[in-house]
């Protein structure tokens, strides 16, 4: 895959690389042979796909915190990255009713710090602001958001990712006008992928349960929410990076989420999990609404991803169905204690030969 790639020998830093979907990002570069740095915490939980799938032996880890502006400012002058996507968060909404401050702190000052070292970064031609669905006001909608709409989360969480995005745009129009840096922001659904294994998040859950042999637990079995898999996201940020890099009539603000059918009600979600562990495994596991009440989620969220599909021909590749098929292989082979690394880098062959169907992906 390495070979006349267009990320073979091209300096990218990612922020929030020890995460779930920052090292799967940092497998793909590695795949495509970039010169990565990861600037990031040391990862949160434990078992975590950071260090199951060894991504410290395969790029330049940086252990930080992104509101430590000094510390990064040094990492941006030692590097001179060419392209940075920024990915650190603190990414759970129940989590941000916890920890208010936090949130706030991380999401929307370490979305100033990091716009700092892109400024004050020369090298610098491409930055990715991955943000979140949850940024646009949500009016229970049932149909898809568009870039264009009002920006103005609910939770803490989402009004932090909302910040993020205006923080953006003011330093666009502010420091960036006629520079060389092109500035994207992307806005991904619920992603989902084999090494996920933070709390609160549905499959996640799933995982856990059938694991441990129990019922799987559905706090709202009738929220519709846009799920794909984790390769469809990270392939897309990488799309717009590269693109805006050659030339900056691609920047701009995009949503990355999967077709309508696959924006789905979270309990259509558990029982596809359900039938996938019942073809792997051969055990049966069912799921049940728990009536836990707890903080506010939306009902209704889906994205609209013309915008992308127009400018780019783009379109997502694994389908929910296919996308919970692979977190399931995945999470099987864990749990067998087989070669995790080997697993995931069959998937990302296998996705990158399938996509080139649609558009020429494999001059990434």
């Amino acid at each position: 895959m390495e070979k006349g790639s267009f990320f073979s020998g091209k300096k990218v830093l990612i922020t929030g690389h020890t995460g779930f979907k920052g090292s799967w990002m940092c497998m793909v570069l590695a795949m495509f042979g970039a010169k990565v740095t990861g600037y990031a915490l040391a990862p949160q939980a434990e078992p975590n796909l950071y260090e199951l799938c060894k991504v410290s032996e395969k790029i330049d880890s940086v252990i930080g915190d992104i509101r430590d502006l000094e510390t990064m400012q040094r990492v941006f002058q030692r590097v001179q990255p060419e392209i940075v996507v920024h990915m650190a968060a603190q990414p759970l909404v129940r989590e941000s009713y916890k920890s208010p401050v936090y949130t706030y702190e991380v999401n929307v000052m370490g979305t100033v710090n990091v716009l700092e070292c892109v400024r004050e970064t020369l090298s610098v031609r491409s930055f990715i602001n991955v943000t979140t669905d949850k940024v646009y006001k949500n009016k229970e909608w049932e149909w898809g958001y568009r870039e264009n709409e009002e920006l103005d989360g609910y939770d803490p969480y989402s009004n932090s990712k909302s910040c993020s995005e205006l923080i953006t745009g003011s330093y666009i129009n502010s420091f960036f006008q006629g520079k060389a840096a092109a500035i994207s922001t992307m806005r991904a659904g619920n992603v989902i992928g084999g090494g996920d294994f933070a709390q609160n998040r549905i499959i996640p859950d799933c995982v856990r349960a059938a694991l441990d042999r129990r019922k799987i637990e559905v706090r709202n079995p009738y929220s519709i929410r846009p799920y794909q898999h984790v390769l469809d996201a990270v392939m897309a940020y990488l799309m717009v990076a590269k693109a805006q890099y050659e030339d900056n009539g691609f920047a701009g603000n995009y949503n990355v989420g999967p077709d309508e059918a696959d924006s789905l009600e979270t309990g259509a979600l558990a029982s596809l999990f359900c039938n996938a562990w019942r073809h792997f495994t051969g055990e049966s596991i069912e799921w049940a609404a728990c009536g836990e009440e707890g903080v506010h989620e939306a009902n209704f969220l889906k994205l609209d991803c013309s915008k992308l599909k127009r400018k780019f021909r783009w379109k997502p590749v694994w389908d929910a169905k296919k996308a919970i098929d692979k977190t399931v292989e995945w999470s099987v082979a864990y749990q067998k204690g087989e070669d995790i690394l080997e697993c995931m880098e069959g998937q990302i062959r296998e996705f990158v030969e399938e996509v080139q169907q649609y558009f020429e992906f494999s001059e990434l």
